[in-house]
């Protein structure tokens, strides 16, 4: 039965009579001594319309002593008990106050004893429902006393973790809030819609006006402005260490009608309010189903609302819900890493200990650069002295030495420079010894390095052509030009503009021009799009601009072949040389072009099916060429005839090799990209009611859809993931793609070894009753299948991404291997950074209903998956040094993919910690 309440008797006694700062000693009547045995109780009626009246509870009312400040369980719906100063003055105000309270509630009871009879007397459906609800009431009042004793047992440390409302945890916090208050306030006020901004929670406005609006109800008051001392005080309490504080804000903030009690419609508000804060819109659409889910745990006894102690309740006691994909547990090896951490080392022993790791880290790369720097140098030292010789020299000087000394390199880098970019070539290498010596992962940075040494070049090279041989050689003397200089230049003394426009001249300003451009266009501000030019000269930005730019190159090695047959100062054929360092280069890298156009042909494929997740994202799943053989972690080209005939683009493999299909994941981030979704939206069937929200399509629902090609597969660092006993796979947003197709096929070994191990089992009871022939025919099969093990016993997958959206990309996976990963050899993270951290008040909610629903239905909320989203981001540190005390003297392989500016932090932690212990952390990122 449900009425309205008394307004008189619903609140509790206490909150309504009693300051806040008031200390009571309610064990004993007026003017008696604190041993009495008298004692008192909390009673709670619902007065109906039809006259009857509802016992909603009888508790012993709370007993909190003035002298030793302990608290008896009682119920403290509104009235935590506030343990302050103890002064005379406030005791003997305390026992007059309590002294009234006591003698209305003796009056109170005697009439109430009264009515009682009466209406039990005459009302006998009246006297059964208050027997009924006896139980109930008896059965909340013993949770609640449970409740009680396991929140002593958690301790204060525990509870003070969570509800933090303000992150600031500066000493001098106070004095930017106060600051922020001189800006904003007017007339010495602030107004309620500059409050969020004040206490720095301007990215949650609707949370900080809720909290503003429930400090304001404590105080008896409903304004839209108040006072700088006012402001201290709502920041005092905001900021409270007391976790009870805490708590009784977050529950004012619920509990707007000011009752003491939340009911469903309560919780589906601040569900609403949590998930707008977190920008959580699809929590948004679901509050009502999760605020049904809180009051059914909390709500057992059906009354309909939930009282303080519930809510403490769940918060203190989420961490048991929580015990699905807990982090790595600590072993004793923990401490002793970080001991010998700690381990103070002389100065000399730290620089040492550094130089042999970053050896021992870069001595591939040490050995290559060097001797890419040694050739260089004796190239350039090889013409410094043999122009020496020439007359030309007499008249130049130093100059044309350095100009030739230059230009021997240019001609090496130039050819060098095509290599690490014949991909088919380099993932070729990878399979081979070769790849032991050679950092292969480290072709785009080489590439990138061969570069800077050729722009280094071009300057030396041109400049002391242009402005110190030439002006030395119009200022020659005329016995001098006949001397030195006729043979190479003729009887008729040339002038600046004869040397500038004649082969040499126009040939080598035209490759500065032309590389001048790809070079610009292919820095990362332009390729990447940091630069915002307006339009029309926005096009000379973005992928695009880079792509076709770095085509100008074709015409700058005809124009070099061009400029080395015209040379000045050498006329003797296999001298000049130019094309002798181009050949083989550039003859490999023209057959790799070839061979990537009639492959790309060769691969006929269809496409299966095209799905658009939020964010952006692309899903394309094609139909696997018989001779496309792949590595999980590799990457291919993809080509869409429809957006650009000539545009190919790399995307990683997301399918695992045991598919029988290929997939790509591909975000929107350029304008091929967009191009690319635009076209497959349009041929996307609209949602279907009851299904998700993703736009789809597939060969069966559409004949026409737009035609692909493909080329690849090429090599990439985490295709190397089987020679580590321990992964650690990172991705952040779409980085996540590479490792997609190494967690399916970690699950695709592991469900084999499985059936292998119990292939093996049936088959040795087999041969214990077959022929000895037979068995050893039989075990000489088996055996083979035996010996090719999984190296790898573990891995660990950390998913980081801004969107809720996100999750949906890769959903099936991960259920497929929370599902199918019996023996946990693959442990799944998702983190999710756009809701704030865990014991933030503004996700404490959310946090409790993740834990409620995977504990009831085994889903997780936030990205509809078994695995559990954990909130802001991951702290590397503490994941890594779980992993070296879990995996002692393993080699871990730390696979990243994603922004730069975390792979630099990944890689000193991988550096730190190998220092530390005997676990080895070897840290590959991925480069496009």
């Amino acid at each position: 039965m449900r009425g309205s309440s008394l307004p008189t008797h619903e609140r509790r006694w206490a909150s309504d009579t009693i300051p806040a700062k008031t200390i009571l000693s309610s064990t004993t009547s007026p003017g008696t001594e604190s041993n009495s045995a008298e004692e008192f109780v909390e009673v709670t009626l619902d007065l109906q319309d039809d006259d009857t009246i509802i016992l909603r509870s009888v508790e012993p009312a709370t007993v909190i002593s003035v002298d030793d400040g302990a608290d008896t369980p009682a119920s403290g719906s509104r009235s935590p008990a506030i343990k302050r100063s103890s002064s005379n003055r406030l005791r003997q105000f305390s026992q007059e106050l309590k002294a009234e309270a006591v003698a209305k509630a003796k009056q109170f009871s005697q009439e109430l004893k009264a009515e009682l009879l009466k209406f039990s007397w005459g009302h006998g459906h009246a006297a059964q429902t208050i027997t009924g609800l006896d139980s109930v009431l008896a059965a909340r009042a013993l949770r609640k006393q449970r409740a009680q004793l396991d929140r002593n047992r958690s301790g204060a440390q525990k509870a003070l973790r969570g509800l933090r409302f303000i992150r600031n945890n500066k000493a001098n916090a106070w004095e930017e809030v106060e600051n922020n208050f001189n800006k904003l306030a007017r007339d010495g006020f602030l107004f309620r819609f500059d409050f969020a901004q004040c206490i720095g929670m301007k990215d949650s406005k609707e949370f900080a006006l809720e909290m503003f609006d429930a400090l304001s109800r404590r105080r008896r008051l409903q304004v839209e402005k108040i006072s700088k001392d006012e402001l201290y005080e709502y920041w005092s309490q905001i900021t409270d260490q007391s976790f009870d504080s805490r708590l009784q804000i977050f529950f004012d903030m619920v509990d707007k009608n000011e009752d003491g009690r939340i009911t469903e419609a309560e919780v589906k508000e601040i569900i609403v309010l949590s998930a707008s804060a977190n920008k959580l819109s699809r929590l948004k659409e679901q509050a009502e189903e999760y605020a049904a889910l809180i009051m059914e745990e909390l709500d057992p006894e059906r009354l309909g609302y939930i009282e303080l102690w519930q809510l403490e309740t769940l918060l203190l006691q989420k961490d048991t819900y929580l015990s699905y994909s807990q982090a790595l547990s600590y072993t004793s090896q923990a401490l002793s890493q970080n001991l010998q951490g700690l381990r103070k080392k002389s100065r000399i022993r730290r620089m040492s200990a550094k130089l042999l790791y970053y050896l021992g880290e870069n001595w591939k790369r040490l050995w290559v650069v060097s001797l890419w720097i040694l050739i260089m140098i004796g190239l350039f030292t090889w013409k410094f002295f043999q122009y020496k010789q020439k007359n030309a020299f007499k008249v130049m000087r130093y100059c044309l030495l350095t100009a030739k000394g230059a230009a021997e390199t240019l001609k090496f880098n130039m050819a060098l420079i095509l290599l690490p970019v014949c991909r088919n070539t380099i993932t070729w290498l990878r399979s081979t010894k070769l790849n032991l010596f050679v950092p292969f992962d480290d072709n785009i940075n080489f590439h990138k390095a061969i570069a800077a040494a050729i722009v280094i070049g071009v300057i030396l090279h041109a400049v002391n052509h242009l402005a110190c041989d030439f002006p030395r050689l119009l200022k020659s003397s005329t016995q001098d030009y006949g001397d030195f200089l006729i043979q190479d230049f003729g009887s008729h003394k040339p002038t600046y503009i004869d040397l500038v426009k004649g082969a040499e001249g126009v040939t080598g300003i035209l490759m500065i021009i032309c590389m001048a451009i790809a070079f610009t266009l292919a820095t990362r501000w332009f390729r990447r799009n940091l630069i915002k030019l307006p339009k029309p000269f926005d096009r000379i930005t973005g992928f695009n601009a880079f792509w076709y730019s770095h085509h100008l190159f074709v015409i700058v090695y005809v124009l070099l072949i061009i400029h080395g047959v015209f040379l000045y100062l050498e006329h003797i054929w296999y001298r000049k040389t130019t094309w002798m360092y181009l050949a083989v280069p550039a003859l490999l890298y023209a057959g790799e072009r070839t061979l990537r156009f009639f492959r790309s042909g060769f691969y006929t494929v269809r496409l299966l099916k095209v799905a658009i997740y939020p964010g952006g994202v692309l899903t394309l799943q094609i139909s696997k060429p018989p001779q496309f053989r792949y590595k999980s972690g590799q990457y291919m080209f993809v080509q869409c005839p429809a957006v650009s005939p000539f545009e190919w683009h790399p995307f990683s493999i997301t399918s695992a090799p045991g598919d029988s299909y290929l997939s790509v994941h591909i975000r929107q981030l350029g304008d091929w990209t967009q191009e690319l979704k635009r076209l497959f939206s349009d041929v996307c069937e609209p949602p279907v009611a009851g299904k998700s929200g993703l736009l789809r399509a597939d060969e069966t629902t559409k004949k026409s859809l737009p035609k692909l090609l493909i080329d690849g597969p090429y090599g990439a660092p985490a295709q190397d993931y089987r020679k580590y006993d321990v992964l650690l796979l990172v991705g952040l947003g779409i980085g996540a793609t590479p490792f997609i197709s190494i967690l399916k096929d970690l699950l695709y070994n592991i469900v084999k070894m499985e059936e292998q191990a119990d292939s093996v089992s049936d088959t040795s009871w087999t041969s214990d009753l077959s022929t000895g022939s037979n068995d050893s025919t039989t075990h000489n099969r088996v055996s083979p299948k035996r010996k090719k093990t999984l190296k790898t016993t573990n891995a660990y997958f950390y998913w980081v991404t801004r969107e809720q959206g996100s999750f949906d990309w890769f959903k099936g996976v991960m259920n497929e291997v929370a599902e199918l990963d019996k023996r946990g050899v693959i442990e799944m993270h998702n983190y999710l950074t756009s809701v704030y951290e865990e014991g933030d008040a503004r996700s404490a909610l959310i946090t409790m209903v993740q834990a409620l629903n995977h504990a009831k239905n085994g889903v997780d909320i936030v990205s509809g998956t078994r695995v559990r989203t954990h909130f802001a981001r991951p702290k590397w540190k503490n994941v890594l040094s779980k992993l070296s005390s879990k995996h002692c003297n393993a080699r871990i392989g730390v696979f990243y993919c994603g922004a730069p500016v975390l792979a630099k932090e990944l890689s000193k932690l991988c550096y730190e910690f190998n220092q530390k212990g005997s676990t080895k952390f070897e840290f590959h990122k991925e480069h496009f």
